[in-house]
């Protein structure tokens, strides 16, 4: 069952950029794509921990600032591990994500 939750405005979210959502479970970081679309990972490298909301969104992938590796925004795949995924969808405007619901990579 989803628990969808209101994070906001699309209009909030920078083109090619990325918010932060807090939650209990830590930091969401909500990216927005050329084409309008939305996704959300954990906003934290796999490899060196980075944190990719302030990375740069290239296509359908989003660079660690640290140190350049390209992490899949729908997937959260990257060369050296996975990053986990959440739903996220725009409705009337507005930015929805599932924050109990981490798409862990074996679910993919």
């Amino acid at each position: 069952m989803s628990a969808w939750t209101d994070v906001g405005k699309l209009g909030d979210i920078p083109v090619r950029g990325a918010r932060i959502v807090r939650t209990a479970q830590g930091c969401i970081a909500v990216f927005r794509t050329l084409e309008g679309q939305v996704f959300a990972l954990d906003d934290r490298c796999p490899h060196k921990g980075g944190p990719l909301s302030e990375g740069i969104v290239h296509g359908q992938s989003v660079s660690c600032p640290l140190h350049n590796l390209a992490v899949d925004l729908a997937s959260g795949a990257t060369a050296d591990g996975t990053v986990p995924t959440y739903p996220a969808k725009i409705d009337g405007g507005r930015v929805f994500l599932d924050v109990g619901r981490s798409v862990a990579p074996a679910e993919r």
